[in-house]
């Protein structure tokens, strides 16, 4: 995933496909294409149209599932899902696919987003005899599916989503069903392709974004509509809105820093939409310097367009290692910025003697992009300006962002100039929120910019002390 500063978590990722006889096979490639949208965990589920069956594992994809693995995933319809958690401790028993069997048959569910109303609905359902075996808000959903009184597998599902509140676009299906959903705000995108076989059948697909379509060349159909749920079987797909009526709001984040840039997302393809960020920027914040340089790869598509806009050149400044995974072992001798450098090396005969505009996509702590102007000062540039092509992160996330608490966001407690001066940087400037809702007009009133605004588009249940109980006990607590 590109590293903006102390990144805020990745989103996961769900996929889906009907109709193919290397489902399996496919749903493998479509999360290695969605992989920048968790690396915790991931899963596949299978059916034949009789049995269900499901292989998961800790780490990236590539590394869980080899041939031996996938040949066990027999059959024409296979759900998948990357995981990085949000809500739940990283351990085997919270990586998806979740699977239940049920009086109307096996289940398997892959969710991407965040319930806000998880607590009080598993507290509900453990006073109601439930047992669960995760500490992710991901296994409520499937309680209550196998709790509706209603008869067929679509209707349950929909009596079942309905208590829910929050963040949930989901993957699902059974023996013989596929079935995707978005919330009715729709913060978390999730789009429909097909494959036309050459035996003259339609496979059906659904993904979290379009990259994935692109890399088992499916075609793009649509975006699935926030309260919107499909449900694809041998006739097709077809369409429901199980949910009232109720303003979409898209996470506008996902634009600034989750999708992949070559992804199509909410009507916009994503890469125009950060390139234009920049240059919105550099209408709103201009500065006298001889380069810009973006902060790879989550500066790189708005230090193109602040580049363009301002008539200066980019160049590659700093160079970003690709090879780094998550831990690394720390040398025990002091090593100045090691966790920064370890990713990011400067390019002195680039940077020595020049006035540098340093373009990235968000600051989060400010720890990372303290370092980061001290390595290219370090490095020989005679003045470091910072760009950030979002406004101020001021308030933490409930949908499906893994974001600090109030407290660790340097941007919640201190003005721009403090934060300027804490970064070292010669100078520091944000884009607008109104140059950031212009750059996706005219649909602007459909996204959710709550961590900028710190006002929620639903009603958040608990404070930031009552999230991090919540996080605790639900990473010790240990279930049967």
């Amino acid at each position: 995933m590109p590293m903006a500063d102390e990144c805020v978590h990745e989103s996961c990722a769900v996929f889906g496909i009907y109709g193919h006889p290397e489902a399996a096979n496919l749903t493998y490639l479509g999360l290695y294409a969605l992989q920048h949208r968790g690396q915790e965990s991931a899963g596949i589920a299978a059916s034949d149209g009789k049995r269900v069956h499901s292989e998961i594992g800790m780490g990236r994809v590539a590394d869980i599932f080899d041939e031996d693995r996938l040949s066990k995933l027999c059959g024409h319809l296979a759900i998948g899902h990357n995981r990085y958690s949000t809500a739940g401790q990283s351990r085997i028993s919270n990586a998806q696919p979740f699977l239940v069997d049920h009086s109307r048959g096996i289940i398997a569910l892959g969710h991407n987003g965040n319930l806000t109303n998880a607590a009080r609905l598993q507290k509900e359902l453990e006073d109601g005899g439930s047992i669960f075996r995760s500490t992710t808000d991901s296994e409520v959903i499937l309680h209550l599916i196998a709790r509706s009184t209603e008869e067929d597998a679509d209707l349950a599902i929909a009596d079942a989503l309905n208590r829910l509140e929050g963040a949930f676009t989901l993957t699902m299906m059974t023996s013989d069903l596929l079935i995707g959903v978005r919330d009715p705000h729709g913060f978390r995108p999730l789009v429909l392709g097909k494959i036309d076989q050459p035996n003259g059948e339609t496979a059906w697909v659904l993904a979290s974004e379009t990259c994935a379509l692109d890399l088992i060349e499916a075609d793009f159909e649509r975006e699935i509509l926030p309260g919107e749920m499909v449900v694809i079987d041998a006739q097709g797909p077809r369409s429901m809105h199980p949910f009232p009526v109720t303003p979409p709001k898209q996470c506008i984040f996902e634009f600034i820093y989750f999708a992949r840039p070559d992804s199509h997302i909410f009507g916009h393809d994503v890469y125009s939409v950060r390139r234009e960020l920049g240059v919105q920027l550099a209408r709103e914040n201009p500065v006298e310097a001889d380069m810009v340089i973006p902060v790879p790869d989550s500066g790189l598509a708005a230090a193109t367009g602040y580049a363009a806009e301002s008539g200066l050149p980019m160049e590659i400044g700093l160079v970003r290692n690709h090879y780094v995974g998550r831990t690394f072992i720390e040398p025990q001798n002091s090593i100045r910025h090691f966790g920064v450098k370890v990713k990011l090396n400067p390019m002195p005969s680039f940077l020595k003697g020049r006035r540098v505009v340093v373009v990235d996509d968000s600051i989060v702590r400010g720890t990372t992009s303290r370092k980061i102007v001290e390595m290219i000062r370090h490095a020989g540039a005679t003045e470091v300006h910072m760009r950030i092509s979002s406004p101020p992160i001021i308030s933490p996330c409930y949908f499906g962002i893994d974001m600090p608490t109030h407290e660790e966001l340097i941007a919640s407690s201190q003005p721009v100039e403090e934060i300027r001066a804490h970064m070292l940087a010669d100078s520091l400037e944000y884009l607008s929120l109104d140059g950031l809702l212009k750059c996706v007009a005219p649909g602007k009133d459909e996204y959710c910019t709550s961590c900028f605004t710190g006002k929620y588009p639903i009603p958040v249940q608990f404070k930031d002390s009552q999230l991090s109980l919540f996080r605790e006990i639900r990473t010790t607590e240990h279930r049967a």
